[in-house]
């Protein structure tokens, strides 16, 4: 008998890679938790990789066609399905993000990337590489635009960002560039289409000074948390790291100004940096 083809990808390969280890595990007689601990990982792991919420990386492909007999498939397939137009260490986070259902994010010196205009990217983007040809930052400032059309549908996904005061006064690009993009989010906010809240200066330590928090709710997929650093980044879906991260993140709101505070301060902040750039 004919083994399985090559995937498509041309046609959303994840997902029918997804597709194909759901059917050879239950070919197979075995759980989501039992294919898991054969793998060294949680069961809620496997089904991410089946709804196609994560990608699937060449070492878990090996172990899958090893323990599932399907010859060489899913190491043969997982290439197409790994293909990024993202950063490696953010690529899988940034797919999953196109899937979530819910969206919150804490962004301690950043406008977040859903946030974003083309000329704060472009500037993020240039100074994350000083030397890179024009060509591969347009490349990066593309991709970042792409993912903040999952704001087009007017309900789905709910973003939630809390948005340091450090991101606001950082003049990235210039005071033209800033007042641009915080326009940008008074806008988005006045559409009801995103919640922002402002952590100020004046709110002195809380409990996520060390870093950026993402969390991701799916429909049909355990949640997930994602960390990010310097060209690093990790997504995390044991639900006791993402419980915790959970309440770090209710404290942060809870400490933050009220959305009707953070507009007003957003606004003000808009017409500041427009005023600047009046002669």
């Amino acid at each position: 008998m004919a083994g399985p083809k090559d995937l498509d990808p041309s046609s959303s390969p994840r997902a029918l890679l997804g597709a194909e280890l759901r059917h050879a595990r239950e070919k197979a007689g075995l759980s989501q938790d039992e294919l898991g601990q054969r793998l060294f990982v949680s069961g809620s792991f496997i089904g991410q990789l089946e709804t196609g919420t994560r990608r699937m990386v060449p070492e878990y492909a090996r172990m899958l066609d090893v323990e599932l007999g399907t010859g060489d498939f899913f190491e043969r397939n997982c290439g197409a399905a790994a293909k990024s137009q993202y950063p490696e260490h953010f690529a899988e986070a940034a797919e999953a993000e196109a899937t979530a259902t819910e969206i919150r994010e804490y962004a301690p010196l950043l406008i977040p990337g859903l946030l974003q205009t083309a000329a704060y990217a472009r500037a993020v983007c240039r100074a994350y590489q000083p030397t890179a040809p024009d060509e591969a930052i347009e490349e990066l400032v593309t991709a970042r635009i792409e993912r903040t059309h999952i704001l087009d549908d007017p309900t789905q996904p709910l973003l939630w960002a809390i948005v340091d005061e450090a991101a606001l006064r950082r003049v990235t690009g210039g005071p033209e560039v800033m007042a641009a993009v915080l326009s940008h989010v008074v806008g988005l906010i006045r559409r009801s289409r995103v919640i922002v809240q402002v952590m100020p200066f004046r709110a002195g330590a809380h409990p996520a000074m060390e870093g950026s928090i993402k969390l991701m709710d799916f429909d049909d997929a355990p949640p997930l948390v994602y960390f990010e650093g310097v060209g690093t980044g990790r997504l995390e879906d044991d639900p006791t790291t993402v419980r915790q991260h959970r309440r770090t993140y209710e404290f942060l709101a809870a400490c933050a100004l009220s959305p009707e505070n953070s507009l007003a301060l957003i606004e003000a902040m808009a017409q500041d940096y427009a005023h600047e750039e009046q002669p």
